[in-house]
C-alpha cells in the first residue's frame, strides 16, 4: 500500500501525521511511505529523518492526495485540500465532523472512506486515539487560562494559587473526562479553588477519590452550572459525546451571571463547543470578549506544542495504521471493530449515527 503524509496546512497546526519510526516500521513490511517535504519541521524532525527510514520524499500535498491510497493526517482536510481527494482513498486523521457541515458534505461527495481518530474505540470501550491529545489540551487550558486571567490580556487580573492573605481563583470544569481530569490536576498543582461537574456518578466517584482536597466533584445540572458560573474566575468547557456535536451548557444569557474579566477556555469547540457563545479561532487570534467575558475557543490547542503533541500522537496511531496498510481498508474495515467506528463515511454515505443526526442525513451503518 502507498501511505501518504502531507504537510498540516491548518493555519498555526504545527503537528505531524508520523514519526520517522512509523515510517520504518511500515517500509520493513513492504509499504511505501510518501513524506511531503517539511511535513515534520514543526515537531522538529528534518526530512533526512524521514529519508534514512525509508520514506520517499515528495514537494507537494497534492502528490501525496493523487498518489496514496491512505493518508493519514492529524486535522481535518482544509477547503484548498477537498478537490485532491480521491474515490476509493481512505482518509485516517481528527475529522469532528459534527461540528463542520462544510466539511462533511464535501467528504460525502468526494467518495473517500474518512476514518476519525476521535470515534475508534478500543475493546474496552476508551478512546484511544483521542486520549493523548485530551492530556495536552486538558493541561493546556490551565496554561492558557492563567495566561488570559492578566490584565494586559483583559483578563480579571487574577492569580491562581493567589497568596498568602488573598484567595485563589475559582475554576469550573464542565466535565469529568480526560480533558476535565487533566485540567483539574494541574489547576490543583497552583493551589486554585478547583470544581469539577459531571454527570456520571460512577466517573464522579473515582475523581473524588483520586483527586487532592482543593478539588470538589459536583453533579452538573443547570443549577449548579449557574451557582458556579458566579464563582468562576475561570471555565473550562470540557464537554465530550463521542462523534455528535457538544451539547450547550453555558447558555448566551449565563454570561450576566459571571464576573467581568472572567475567561472560557472551551475545549469542546473541536465538537462545536459546549458554550453558546464560543466560536472558533485561531492561535494568532484566540480570544475575543462578549459581555465582559474573555472567549478562548482554538481549535487545534495542541497543535501549539507541536512536539509534544505530534510524539504522543504518533505513539498511539501507529499500530492502526499498520494495520490498515496490511489488511488494506476494506478488509480492516471488515475485520476490526474499532477501525469500523473509526469509519464515519464511506464511499459516499454517513456511517457514523451521531454525525447523521447531526445534519439531518441518513446512516449506512
Amino acid at each position: 500500500m502507498i501511505v501518504g503524509i502531507p504537510k498540516e496546512i491548518k493555519e498555526d497546526e504545527y503537528r505531524v501525521a508520523i514519526l520517522p519510526v512509523g515510517v520504518e516500521e511500515l517500509v520493513q513490511r513492504g509499504h511505501k511511505v510518501l513524506v511531503q517535504a517539511g511535513a515534520g519541521l514543526g515537531s522538529g524532525i528534518a526530512d533526512h529523518a524521514y529519508l534514512q527510514a525509508g520514506a520517499e520524499l515528495v514537494a507537494s500535498g497534492e502528490d501525496i492526495f493523487g498518489n496514496a491510497d491512505l493518508v493519514v493526517k492529524v486535522k481535518e482536510p482544509q477547503a484548498s485540500e477537498f478537490p485532491s481527494i480521491r474515490k476509493g482513498q481512505a482518509i485516517f486523521t481528527y475529522f469532528h465532523f459534527a461540528a463542520d457541515r462544510t466539511l462533511t458534505e464535501a467528504m460525502i461527495a468526494s467518495g473517500a472512506s474518512c476514518l476519525a481518530y476521535e470515534t475508534l474505540r478500543d475493546s474496552q470501550g476508551r478512546l484511544p486515539l483521542l486520549t493523548p491529545m485530551s492530556e495536552v489540551a486538558g493541561r493546556m487550558s490551565i496554561q492558557e487560562g492563567a495566561k488570559y486571567l492578566e490584565r494586559p490580556q483583559m483578563g480579571r487580573g487574577i492569580l491562581l494559587g493567589g497568596v498568602p492573605g488573598v484567595a485563589p481563583a475559582h475554576i469550573t470544569i464542565l466535565g469529568g473526562g480526560i480533558v476535565g481530569t487533566n485540567a483539574a490536576r494541574i489547576a490543583a498543582g497552583f493551589k486554585a479553588d478547583v470544581a469539577i461537574l459531571d454527570v456520571n456518578l460512577d466517573r464522579m466517584r473515582y475523581l473524588d477519590d483520586v483527586m487532592p482536597p482543593n478539588v470538589n466533584v459536583l453533579f452538573s445540572d443547570r443549577y449548579t452550572i449557574r451557582e458556579q458560573l458566579r464563582l468562576a474566575d475561570l471555565v473550562i468547557g470540557a464537554v465530550l459525546i463521542p462523534g455528535a456535536k457538544a451539547p450547550y451548557l453555558v447558555r448566551r444569557d449565563d454570561l450576566r451571571l459571571m464576573k467581568p474579566g472572567s475567561v472560557i477556555i472551551d475545549v469542546a469547540i473541536d465538537q462545536g463547543g459546549c458554550v453558546e457563545t464560543s466560536r472558533p479561532t485561531t492561535h494568532k487570534q484566540p480570544t475575543y470578549m462578549i459581555d465582559d467575558v474573555l472567549h478562548y475557543a482554538v481549535t487545534n490547542m495542541p497543535g501549539a506544542v507541536g512536539r509534544t503533541s505530534t510524539f504522543a500522537l504518533c505513539n498511539v496511531t501507529l499500530p492502526w495504521i499498520v494495520q490498515i496498510a496490511q489488511s488494506g481498508v476494506d478488509r480492516a474495515i471488515n475485520d476490526s471493530k474499532p477501525i469500523r467506528d473509526a469509519l464515519n463515511i464511506h464511499r459516499g454515505q454517513v456511517t457514523n449515527e451521531a454525525v447523521a443526526q447531526t445534519f439531518g442525513l441518513s446512516c449506512a451503518a
